[in-house]
């Protein structure tokens, strides 16, 4: 049997200084493979809307794509805790965002993050809470809202904006949130709000201290290769792998090596020598 990471495993990591590990995917097998490798959290992302669709920004992509992405990728993990992103304005009013979280919650997801901290995003916060919807708070840089940020900006740069960054931090925790993705904020200042949390906080580009660390797959494997945040570490080189191996593929096609006898299938002799006299026949007619 295996035992499924819950928002209180994630809890218990804080409480005894233990990291946890997260990554985003949008796929069935992607979502297989990291699960089966132990990471802990996998996030459904918006980045999805960059990364796998090729649009501009996070804010292009829809709650039905998203809502298609989660059943994927819960279809393919079963001991990860699943968390999935709110799309771009799926959260206009109350109603409509506890509709929207229901919905991810439906296809597969274990709790949803929502970025920001207005009065309304509180409101939001408790109302997911109370209802059973588990939710995950992001803080600092929040791409949704990069056009009013003036772009990708490093947040919390200063000790009055830290002070403010853990201010809202405790709101989100008050509210009901389990954990915050503190985003592309200096380290001291991810440190100093986690140590004055209560709930879990995860690091995504917010330095060494949080209980968590987050990035995108793609980013971490080499496959997205348009920039990489400063913050990612890559393991692998897929772009290159995947370039050669099409590589290897297209040139094999052009010189009639693939495929090979043993990659097709055959009639059995006796219904190859009926085949052929019946294509003589048609020959002489």
């Amino acid at each position: 049997m295996i035992k499924k990471v819950t928002v209180k495993t994630l809890k218990k990591y804080k409480d005894t200084n233990e990291k946890f590990s997260m990554l985003t995917s949008y796929d069935y097998s992607t979502a297989k493979y990291i699960d089966e490798a132990g990471i802990d959290v996998i996030l459904v992302g918006d980045s999805a809307a960059m990364v796998v669709l090729g649009y501009e920004n996070t804010n292009n992509i829809g709650i039905d794509e998203m809502a298609l992405f989660t059943k994927a990728v819960s279809t393919g993990a079963k001991r990860a805790l699943i968390v999935a992103d709110m799309a771009f304005m799926s959260f206009t009013d109350i109603s409509e965002g506890l509709k929207n979280a229901g919905r991810l919650i439906k296809s597969g997801a274990n709790a949803v993050k929502i970025e920001g901290c207005s009065d309304y995003i509180l409101e939001l916060v408790k109302r997911c809470t109370e209802l059973g919807i588990p939710v995950m708070a992001h803080l600092g840089f929040t791409p949704q809202s990069q056009n009013v940020l003036g772009g990708f900006v490093i947040q919390s740069k200063n000790f009055e904006a830290t002070l403010n960054l853990l201010e809202q931090a405790k709101k989100l925790e008050q509210a009901g949130a389990f954990a915050v993705v503190l985003e592309m904020v200096p380290e001291e200042s991810a440190k100093f709000v986690t140590e004055n949390l209560n709930i879990p906080t995860v690091s995504c580009g917010g330095g060494r201290y949080c209980t968590g660390q987050v990035v995108v797959v793609d980013d971490m494997l080499g496959k997205f290769s348009d920039f990489k945040p400063k913050f990612v570490r890559r393991y692998g080189d897929l772009k290159s792998y995947i370039t050669d191996c099409a590589t290897k593929y297209h040139n094999d096609i052009k010189s009639g090596s693939f495929p090979s006898d043993e990659e097709v299938y055959h009639l059995t002799d006796d219904e190859a020598k009926q085949l052929n006299i019946h294509c003589n026949a048609l020959q002489l007619h």
